[in-house]
């Protein structure tokens, strides 16, 4: 047999109104985003150009050489990631702070009716490869127990898509998930099935669903392994679909689940505050051709099996065969086929997991450049919309920058060394200005979103006061600058050797927290800690006023080995956790959805809830 499949539940019932098919989409009334988009091109391209341009200023005291011109465009290739996040973040900010809706001012789409039952069939898609099966059944065992108190579990069907490879974990998974079937039998349908052929991983694995099983419903939710949504932000995403018939990909913000990992806990920390503003700015201009993000989002079944078939790639090498990064090929696609992509703005009670260590947290970066720079072939996929090809272009400028930055330095490097100051010239003044706008630009959603917080009552309640969110953000913005620097020397060393074939499996996250090996960690991060060397030699050498700003740059790679250690230990994060910094605000108001999660990181907020436990206890 080519596939192992075990189908718990002995059969799959139609979905109560039949299958629904779709053949153009229907209108809805919307407002024009044309000139939003006008006014945002504008306002990012002429940022772009005032910034190139005075970086020209600065070099040039005695002329522009040929080293100083490769330097401004490697300049222009780093800018349009930070330019767009500003302007993304003022928006935002005007908008949370102006707007009456900020939600509908982005995301005009009609609102569901919260009292209607639901009329369609959605299929929950939870995509797992050598996964900590206890704890997949967890978080699935509290959604399907969820769903159900809401009254409306008979709409939906739990299918379990299995890529593991282990055969140890397969005979785990298989046990467990029949089990779960079995318990939930009567109420709550289970599907699980194993692929013993990996071929295109999880869209792939998303695919073979849908050959197999897509047609016997409207919606399908798609999940992570680590992913967990309370049954009110399913049922609202699904009522929401109901409503617009013209939307093909509907998803809230994703938020990260409270964690005793000190690494993680600060990284989605630094993600929370600057992901509403910077979403909020994106969706005004995006609008129905927003970004999905592959997972905790609902999809429109038949338009998606219909249009979002992904191509396999020609050619030979890590840049060919099935596309890793799927999500974003699948929004434009389906956008192309006349649907709607849209995010809501908004926290809701969708969550995953971060990785817990930065080891695992350059793996996951990395596996998402390499699917990136794979749509390089295909910018030339005909009848996109503009907006659609530019949100290609971008994401493959994500990981282009890097090694664009890291340039940027050598050469800057190389020329004060080659000839001093009478090579490498630059005006003060301007040189400081620049350094300020650029900073600002960097950590402007973050910046925006904390003005708000500090501004509502109510929010600052949520994060825990005002004191601990300045300190808090304080402090994440130190862990960025020491991060940044480190991900950008990975990810230019990669996309260096790609050339030469090398890539990045698909294998089984980490998902908890635990100490790394010195020796491990060491072996991954040496090429970090050479970069951080060289740079204070380099800067030893140099007067302080040239190299002053180039300090942060050099001392994250420089302290990457002990910052990966120390923020990989348990000890830290219960550290880290005391401290109540980080604080999200499922941490001081704990949602009675998480509570059969038995996350450590709320272990001290179990007597204060008692939310209803799973059905197996009730």
């Amino acid at each position: 047999m080519a596939r192992n499949v075990l189908e718990m539940e002995g059969s799959v019932s139609a979905p109560m109104d039949g299958p629904v098919r779709f053949g153009a989409a229907p209108g809805m009334v919307a407002p024009s985003v044309r000139p939003r988009r006008i006014v945002f091109a504008t306002l990012v391209g002429s940022s772009i150009l005032a910034l190139t341009a005075l970086l020209a200023v600065t070099l040039s005291s005695n002329g522009i050489s040929l080293g100083e011109g490769a330097m401004i465009l490697c300049f222009v290739a780093t800018l349009p990631w930070t330019v767009i996040g500003f302007w993304n973040a003022v928006i935002g900010l005007c908008l949370m702070r102006l707007a009456r809706d900020p939600i509908a001012a982005v995301c005009p789409i009609a609102g569901p009716d919260a009292r209607a039952p639901l009329i369609s069939s959605t299929a929950i898609l939870s995509c797992i490869r050598n996964e900590d099966v206890d704890q997949v059944l967890t978080n699935l065992e509290a959604m399907i127990a969820d769903l159900m108190r809401s009254g409306e579990g008979r709409a939906f069907h739990l299918y379990i898509l299995s890529d593991t490879n282990d055969d140890a974990i397969a005979a785990r998974e298989e046990a467990a998930f029949a089990d779960l079937a079995a318990r939930w039998q009567a109420e709550f349908p289970v599907t699980y099935r194993r692929r013993e052929d990996n071929f295109a991983f999880k869209s792939g694995n998303i695919r073979d669903f849908c050959d197999r099983w897509g047609h016997l419903h409207t919606y399908a939710l798609v999940l992570d392994a680590d992913s967990f949504m309370a049954a009110s932000t399913v049922l609202d995403l699904v009522r929401r679909m109901e409503a617009n018939p013209r939307l093909g990909i509907l998803q809230s913000l994703v938020v990260g689940l409270p964690t005793a990992s000190a690494f993680a806990r600060v990284f989605q920390y630094g993600m929370r505050l600057g992901m509403r503003s910077y979403t909020l700015g994106s969706a005004w201009w995006q609008g129905d051709c927003g970004p999905y993000w592959g997972h905790n989002a609902v999809i429109r079944l038949q338009p998606f099996i219909d249009a979002c078939h992904l191509p396999v790639l020609p050619g030979k090498g890590p840049l060919s065969g099935p596309i890793l990064s799927h999500d974003q090929v699948e929004a434009v696609l389906m956008r192309r086929a006349g649907y709607d992509v849209r995010v809501l703005p908004v926290e809701t009670e969708s969550f995953e997991e971060n990785p817990p260590h930065l080891l695992e947290f350059i793996r996951r970066d990395l596996r998402w450049c390499q699917g990136n720079l794979q749509y390089l072939k295909l910018l030339n996929l005909k009848n996109l919309k503009l907006t659609s090809r530019i949100q290609l272009i971008l994401a493959i400028l994500m990981f282009v920058s890097s090694p664009a930055w890291l340039v940027f330095m050598v050469l800057a490097a190389t020329l004060a060394v080659m000839g001093g100051d009478e090579v490498l010239q630059f005006h003060r003044t301007t040189g400081f200005a620049l350094f300020v706008t650029i900073m600002v630009m960097v950590f402007a959603p973050k910046i925006a979103t904390v003005i708000d917080i500090l501004a509502d009552r109510k929010l600052r309640t949520r994060f825990g006061g005002a004191l601990r969110v300045v300190t808090s953000t304080l402090g994440e913005m130190i862990y960025s600058a020491l991060l940044a620097p480190i991900m950008a020397v990975a990810e230019s060393i990669f996309i260096a050797g790609l050339p030469f074939g090398r890539a990045v499996g698909w294998g089984a996250q980490s998902r908890q927290p635990h100490g790394l090996p010195f020796r491990l960690t060491a072996s991954k991060l040496w090429p970090q800690t050479l970069f951080g060397l060289t740079g204070i030699v380099w800067t030893a050498s140099q007067s302080w006023s040239l190299v002053w700003p180039l300090l942060p740059i050099v001392a994250g790679p420089l302290l990457a080995i002990p910052f990966a250690l120390i923020t990989s230990r348990r000890d830290v994060g219960a550290a880290a956790l005391a401290s109540s910094l980080w604080r999200v605000p499922e941490e001081v108001s704990v949602p009675a959805s998480l509570m059969p999660l038995r996350l450590e990181a709320l272990k001290d907020a179990e007597g204060a809830y008692k939310p209803e436990l799973a059905r197996a206890d009730a």
